[in-house]
């Protein structure tokens, strides 16, 4: 199992909303725990082969700076509502390069609206408002990666 493979098991997991996943396979077992607030812990271990010692690489994620910008973003416009990846992924703020954008600040949504599109492993997702109101700000480029819980729009509810 190569670093790409177990990449995109990691975001499988994430987007899933597994508590903890367990792979064995013959030379490697992989467990992957996601807890309840923003820390995510994977353990990669590879299994006892004859002759090779065993490899523990234990990595955990604590605070990522898109969480620090959340909480600053947060603080920053508390008055207004904060739409949120619900997938980690490449953000698109438009449905093909040919066609206009889904919303610009200024733009009026209803509950329901698509606002964005979310390509996570070679599928596109078209992310809904949940609520309805007036985008102020647009939090991230079009054509940048995004992760899971990353604010994406400021919309003004009132």
């Amino acid at each position: 199992m190569d670093i790409k493979e177990i990449q995109n098991l990691i975001k499988f997991v994430a987007k899933s909303g597994a508590s903890e996943v367990k792979l064995e396979m013959e030379d490697v077992k992989i467990t992957i725990r996601t807890g309840a607030g923003k820390t995510e812990t994977t353990i990669l271990q590879a299994a006892p082969v004859s002759g090779v010692p065993q490899i523990a690489a234990p990595v955990a994620v604590q605070n990522t700076p898109a969480e620090a910008a959340a909480q600053q973003v947060e603080s920053e416009d508390a008055k207004y509502i904060t739409v949120k990846s619900p997938i980690i992924g490449t953000f698109y703020r438009r449905p093909s390069p040919d066609k206009s954008n889904f919303v610009e600040v200024g733009t009026e949504i209803s509950v329901g609206d698509t606002v964005c599109v979310i390509e996570a492993m070679k599928l596109f997702n078209e992310i809904e408002s949940e609520i309805s109101g007036k985008v102020v700000k647009i939090l991230v480029d079009d054509s940048s990666p995004v992760e899971f819980d990353q604010p994406l729009f400021l919309v003004d509810p009132s």
